[in-house]
């Protein structure tokens, strides 16, 4: 026995909402999606770029609370594989992660020699192009006949360091950011926050967003909607107004006076603890990167820029979408659309009929009258020939009859003839 009302809609509209007499079940969906999300887990793909020296392994491991990234050897560099050939590499290191019965693929991307060359001017196009090539490694399994082994290494975030000068954007910092804000996550902190007083931290996130806005870079925000709860709204505004985070990373505890051990780093003047929201916005990014909107990161990538980027691909190769296939198909109303089209039709044979048969006139009478222009023409001039012709008889004849003993032998010849005709007409 069905216990609710289904909607049914076929001019295309909004389906009306319908009450239900009984508890139907599908509220449990959710439930369902969070099984399967555990039983499967999660991958997550992580980027960060910065120059060397700002304390980007420090802080991933921090974030992660995990070995994600392993010390550096002696030469100063991380194990992983490297772009040959470019003065910036990609390294790359997964590590599986469980918390509370839920396991997480986390692949960390870094690039290191980023901002370390003397000329950077182009510093940002390997890092673009390890993107887009990811996104073109999706698009080719995506158009495999066999879908069921997808592998999605597409970079869900970048966490930009920026480099604490307390001035404002350097040219790099501009640069990279407008390169690739059309293409993934775009997340700025400003690195080793503890080297600024409180005071210059707010200035120079003031700096920082003035040159965000002024150049139209596009960085990810966590944005409220109405099914959000006023806690989530407020926690969403909270994180919003402390972009771009001043972070503090660590991966020592210290104890203190108290007795509580954190995660900290000890100066001689006092302690900046890691996980102390008055201290630094270590706690803000954590927040939004991985407690509330790390689904959100990986939609926006998914939905928005994967699809932005594979929308420009297939239009750059000459795949063009027909619309038409994706209407929803309404037997009347397809009726009345052939029938609009075939009138449409018929009033524009009709109008070029028309118009051909008017030229078509109009070309006959063109030559008609062309036609009598001739022929006036030459009536004109048989006309003049035979009067010059007439004029020239006239001229001879008068000048023959003038001549003495010519006109008498002429008069004799013509009774004789005159009298024959008569004798005949007797006989």
């Amino acid at each position: 026995m069905r216990t609710g009302t289904a909607a049914q809609n076929s001019s295309g509209a909004g389906a009306a909402k319908k009450k239900k007499s009984g508890y139907v079940g599908f509220s449990n969906y959710p439930n369902q999606v969070h099984r399967r999300s555990v039983k499967r887990g999660f991958n997550f793909t992580l980027m960060v770029v910065g120059e060397s020296g700002l304390g980007k392994t420090t802080l991933i491991n921090t974030l992660f609370e995990s070995k994600v990234y392993a010390q550096k050897d002696e030469d100063g560099a991380r194990s992983g594989p490297a772009t040959p050939g470019s003065a910036v590499d990609i390294a790359s290191v997964s590590a599986d992660i469980v918390e509370n019965g839920v396991k997480l693929r986390l692949s960390v991307v870094d690039t290191p020699g980023f901002g370390d060359a003397v000329n950077n001017e182009d510093a940002w196009r390997p890092i673009l192009e390890n993107i887009e090539s990811r996104f073109d490694a999706f698009l080719a399994q995506e158009n495999r006949v066999n879908r069921s082994k997808i592998v999605d290494n597409r970079v869900n975030a970048l966490v930009y360091f920026i480099k604490p000068t307390g001035h404002s954007l350097r040219a790099i910092d501009i640069e990279f950011m407008k390169q690739l804000h059309t293409r993934v996550n775009l997340i700025p902190v400003i690195a080793r926050a503890d080297t600024l007083t409180p005071r210059e931290v707010e200035q120079f996130k003031a700096r920082v967003l003035a040159d965000i806005n002024y150049h139209g870079i596009h960085v990810f925000k966590p944005v409220s909607d109405a099914f959000d709860d006023p806690e989530t709204v407020a926690d969403n505004k909270v994180i919003a107004a402390k972009m771009p985070f001043a972070v503090v990373g660590s991966e020592s505890f210290v104890t203190r006076a108290d007795g509580l051990r954190v995660r900290a780093r000890q100066y001689p003047w006092g302690l900046i603890e890691v996980e102390n929201e008055q201290h630094n916005d270590f706690v803000a990014l954590r927040q939004m990167l991985l407690r509330t909107h790390m689904e959100e990161l990986r939609d926006e990538t998914d939905v928005a820029l994967y699809e932005s980027y594979r929308t420009q691909k297939l239009l750059a190769l000459g795949h063009v979408q027909d619309n038409s296939v994706f209407r929803e198909f309404n037997p009347r109303l397809q009726q009345e659309e052939d029938e609009r089209l075939h009138a449409a039709k018929m009033h524009k044979l009709e109008t070029e009929m028309a118009a051909v048969f008017k030229q078509k006139v109009s070309e006959k009478e063109s030559k008609l009258k062309q036609s009598e222009e001739e022929l006036h023409s030459r009536h004109q001039q048989m006309k003049s020939v035979l009067e010059k012709q007439r004029r020239d008889l006239e001229e001879r004849r008068g000048r023959f009859g003038d001549v003495p003993g010519f006109a008498e032998p002429q008069l004799q010849q013509q009774r004789m003839a005159s009298k024959d005709k008569k004798k005949n007409r007797f006989f």
